[in-house]
Order: C-alpha cells, then structure tokens, then sequence
C-alpha cells in the first residue's frame, strides 16, 4: 500500500508505557517512546495524549442479516458499526437466508465485505453445521473451510441429535476448525421468552430455566473430553454452566467459552417492564448469576468476550415481548462497556485485551493485529473517560434494539486505522 497515508501518532498510551507511532505505507513504519521519532514529511498528525492504545479487536459472534434480511443489517452497515467500535475483524453466524451452508454463499459474503470495506474490518464467516441449520445432516465444511469458513456453527437452531454433533466435531477438526455450540434444550426452552424465576413469575411471562443452557454445556464438555477434541460455547449466561467449564477446564478438557457484556452488566429485571429491547437468548439472568459470571471472568474461566451483535428493524421490536425476536445490537458499545470493568478493576488491561483480541485469534486461528514495527497497522485510539449518548448520531448500525439506545456512556473509540488507512 505505497499510496496509503501517512500518520504520526504521538503521546498514545500502550500497555502502559507512552508512545510515538508512525504509519506509512499501510504499516508501523516505527514505534518508540513518546518523543523519540521524527514525523515524516507530510503525514498527518494525530495528538492522542490521555487515549489508550488497542490493536484492532475480533468479535467473534456476530449477525450481520446479509444475505435475506438486509432490512435488518447488511455486510457494509455491519463492519461499519464494527469500525466505529473498534473492531478490526468479526465472525459472522451463517443464518442468514440462504443459509452460508455453500460455498458459493460464502463466497459472495466475502466479496461483499471486500468491496465496501476493502481495507477493513475482516470478515470471518461462520459456516453453518447442518445443512438448512435444520440439524439432519451435516453441511459440506470441507467446501465450506475451502471458501473460507473459520468455523461452524447451528447457533440460534441448537443440534439436539448427540450422535450428529459427535460427527460434526470430529468433521470439523479434520479442516482444523472449531465447532461453535448454542448451548440450550429445545424442549426446556420451547416457547420462553426470559429467564425463568421470580420476576417472570411476577410478571406473568414464561420464562427459560438455567438448566436449558447447563445441560448441553454439560454435553459438549463430556464429548468434548471422550473425543478430545476443541469445542467452543457460545454466549454463556449463567453461574451453572460456567461452574462446568471451570470444572472441565481444571481437568484439561478442550473446551472454551464466550460471554457478551449484558451477562455482566445487566439482569432480569431489565424486563420488568416488558422492554423488548432488553429480550435475548440466552435470556438475562438473576442479580446472583450475574455476580457469578463476573467473577468467572475474573478467574479467567471465560476465554473471550463477544457482542452476538443481533440487529432487528424497529417494527420487529414493537410488539408485546412474546411476539418480538431476541437479540440486541452491540458493535458499538461493547468496548465501552467491558472497558468499565477495568475502569473497576475487575479485570486488568492484559486481559481486557486476551479476551477481545489475543483468545479469538488463538482459538479460531485468525490473522492477529500486532502493535508492532513492521506490522499492518490495525489499531484504535481509546479515550476512557469520554461520555457519548446511545442514538441517531452515534449508531452506525441499521438497527437501533439495545437497552443502551439514549443512555451516556463512558468510554470512547475516537479513531480506528486498518491497513494504515484512518476508518474513523
């Protein structure tokens, strides 16, 4: 990239030191202590005294609609959000319609992506584990890595049939990737709309027990450890299941797991009033699962954080709470809010940056975003204490349904470089 911009980054924190940065040619031409680099004639300088540093982030659970609901979200307004939110790379979940259980349907994501973001964010699709994401028989994932699938996925339709998940882990670990598992019961499931507990009761909603989710992390870790093979869960939300993946873990099973910070953040309650925007699946759970997931994550039991960014139209939202979709949108708020809890000193910056980055490399075997001379240079700039409001003027996605829309929040993305070339 010779025509790429050039850019002097001066006084950034990173991983606790100050520094200089300078971009040419797509790359970190150098990097040094704050005042040690002499700006090259003609770039653009970027005074970043009081934001931290971050190389691009990879979120690793992700719905961008596209193809067959790009009402919804498309490919370019989705790593547009992911742009905005400091994000360098997503995986995109494959129900889509068509459903990404071909390659020529993969293949079409990624030109798509190429063409209206062509420097970044990547995307990453998820190829679908059964064909139709209708758990009878597997999708043809040899076709589907070929194309570029970096994992498979039925999230949103669990595979209920044990027998046909086995094969499907044993499958995909012959491609080298992991199967990523929607860990919930269909039948204990069936018809829930929340979480199933006092204030369902209260409110005369039928609501999902823990138990739905507990029960097929419980078998995917125990397949997981007769195969020894990886499997990843997906979206973990209650203190039961993260009490089995700390146990398996503890064994040396080949086990990881995600979790999104409304788990962390938000509870039950956010349902009192029949707010739709707040309804998801896995469903917002107790005050006391809440804490327990905070503390898992403290203790490293969680491997990576993730948005399961799930954007729907507002007409689709405005229904009484058994007659709307799950799922909420997250691209751009999802740094800012996992960055309060190193504001509270739950997690430290290292992790803060192994869950977002260094973990969805490792396990999904994505291109990393190195900080470093010689490297692309895919990173953000990060005030955090700068207040923002949730609205029209600060979404970049399509969609608008997150229990955040027009509340301030503290933490901002203020610049994002991919390639070297300046995206916001």
């Amino acid at each position: 990239m010779t025509n790429a911009p050039a850019y002097y980054i001066t006084q950034a924190q990173y991983k606790g030191a100050l520094v200089d940065v300078v971009v040419t040619g797509g790359r970190i031409a150098a990097m040094g202590p704050a005042g040690s680099l002499t700006p090259p004639q003609g770039a653009e300088t970027v005074n970043a005294a009081g934001l931290l540093l971050f190389p691009s982030f990879i979120d690793a659970h992700v719905h961008l609609r596209d193809p067959g609901y790009t009402y919804k979200e498309d490919i370019a307004s989705g790593l547009c959000a992911a742009a905005y939110g400091g994000f360098g790379g997503v995986m995109a979940m494959a129900n889509t319609s068509p459903v990404n259980d071909n390659a020529t349907i993969t293949e079409s994501m990624l030109e798509k992506a190429r063409l209206h973001w062509p420097h970044g964010p990547v995307l990453y699709p998820i190829g679908a584990l059964t064909v139709g994401l209708e758990g009878k028989e597997l999708a043809p994932m040899g076709e589907l890595a070929d194309a570029g699938c970096s994992a498979f996925s039925n999230d949103g339709r669990p595979v209920e049939n044990t027998e046909l998940f086995r094969r499907a882990m044993e499958y995909a670990a012959q491609f080298g990737k992991v199967v990523i598992d929607h860990c919930e019961d269909p039948y204990l499931a069936k018809g829930t709309h929340m979480n199933e507990g006092e204030v369902s009761s209260r409110i005369g909603v039928k609501g999902q027990s823990t138990v739905a989710e507990a029960l097929h992390v419980a078998r995917d870790i125990l397949l997981a450890e007769y195969l020894n093979l990886p499997v990843h869960l997906a979206h973990i939300s209650c203190r039961q299941s993260a009490e089995l993946i700390a146990a398996a873990k503890k064994k040396g099973v080949k086990v990881t797991a995600e979790t999104c910070p409304h788990y962390l953040l938000l509870d039950e309650t956010a349902l009192e009033t029949y707010d739709s925007n707040a309804k998801m699946n896995p469903p917002l759970r107790p005050k006391a699962d809440v804490e327990f997931m905070r503390k898992a994550v403290q203790e490293g039991v969680f491997d990576m954080f993730v948005t399961d960014h799930a954007p729907h139209a507002p007409h689709e939202k405005e229904h009484p709470l058994d007659h709307t979709p799950n799922g909420i949108i997250g691209l751009e708020t999802a740094v800012t809010l996992t960055y309060g809890l190193v504001r509270e000193g739950l997690i430290t910056e290292e992790a803060f940056i192994r869950m977002w980055h260094d973990n969805p490399v490792a396990v999904f075997g994505l291109t990393p975003n190195k900080v470093e001379t010689g490297a692309p240079a895919c990173f953000f700039l990060f005030h955090p204490t700068q207040e923002w409001v949730v609205g029209p003027e600060t979404s970049h996605s399509k969609s608008r349904n997150t229990p955040y829309w027009g509340k301030t929040l503290q933490g901002k993305v203020t610049a994002h470089f991919l390639q070297g070339v300046r995206v916001v």
